[in-house]
């Protein structure tokens, strides 16, 4: 479904991304972990096309779409839920997630369907659904996030840190949540450092450290990893 083959990102004389070769199979749910900075969102930010690989190839769908631009890759299926959430404090819940069906605006049915499938999925955002979105919990917001996503959908969808900030029972539920959304057909490639809750969803798994890729395996391979299990497990 999704493919990257040698890509390389510069930023001037600075190589962020260096050769990352990595695929996701439709209807995976496929975990990138990697400690802060060392490449995660960089890699994210360059599949949604807002950075410009440098060399190397991103594939969708069996088409070349490096270097196309965010809205068009919205359009061909891939949305990204951004790090820090990145909502409209001032707008209430709807108007946020109505905002992620944005491509979708003049198909009026469709827009009432995904917002209805949100609130299943998140009923306290039904609830909460004329509260400004600033005004939310950080577990409510993350769920907004996610929601927002999902309002125009995608084929594939992003997750930049789903978990962080967030307390540990609000993590389980979030990453039961995100297992249910792959379950119901939405492929998902999900950046973490919190590699224990991570791995437990994930069917594989790549590991990246200074902009490459070092690791990958199906998630019992990187569980029993003893270099990944000191690093980001901690046992």
């Amino acid at each position: 479904m999704l493919k990257l083959i040698d890509v390389t990102v510069r930023f001037g004389a600075f190589e962020a991304l260096s050769n990352i070769n990595f695929e996701v199979e439709e209807g995976e749910l496929v975990v990138l972990l990697g400690a802060n900075g060392a490449g995660k969102s960089t890699i994210f930010n360059t599949i949604s096309g807002l950075n410009k690989p440098s060399k190397g190839e991103i594939q969708f769908l069996g088409k070349n779409v490096g270097g196309t631009s965010p809205d068009k890759m919205v359009k061909n299926g891939i949305v990204q839920c951004a790090e820090g959430r990145k909502l409209f404090p001032e707008m209430s819940v709807q108007e946020n997630l109505r905002m992620g069906g944005y491509i979708h605006r003049r198909k009026k049915s469709q827009l009432k369907e995904s917002l209805e499938e949100v609130y299943e999925l998140f009923p306290i955002l039904r609830d909460k659904k004329d509260d400004p979105a600033g005004s939310l919990s950080g577990g409510q917001q993350q769920m907004l996030a996610i929601g927002r996503a999902l309002m125009s959908k995608p084929r594939l969808v992003m997750m930049d840190e789903p978990s962080m900030g967030l307390a540990p029972l609000i993590v389980e539920q979030m990453f039961g949540i995100i297992q249910e959304i792959n379950k119901q057909g939405t492929t998902v490639l999900l950046a973490e450092q919190n590699a224990n809750a991570a791995l437990k969803i994930a069917d594989r798994g790549y590991v990246i450290e200074n902009g490459r890729i070092v690791i990958e395996g199906s998630r019992q391979e990187l569980f029993e990893n003893d270099d990944i299990r000191k690093a980001y497990i901690g046992a």
